[in-house]
């Protein structure tokens, strides 16, 4: 038996699925950059967005 959520994205076209999938990211990013500048108080706006760039681009899962 398939959940809600499993039918919500089986519904959906390829269009939707490609736009949830780039919101999920973007999204991942912004919450990223929030907790490093609670970790950081005192790092800049650069700092955060390099620190953030580095960790998406060498990710490992």
């Amino acid at each position: 038996m398939k959940t809600e959520a499993q039918k919500i994205v089986q519904a959906m076209t390829p269009a939707q699925k490609l736009r949830a999938a780039e919101r999920l990211y973007y999204s991942a990013r912004e919450l990223k950059a929030a907790a490093l500048r609670a970790e950081h108080p005192d790092w800049t706006d650069e700092a955060i967005h390099q620190a953030v760039r580095a960790i998406f681009l060498y990710a490992r899962t």
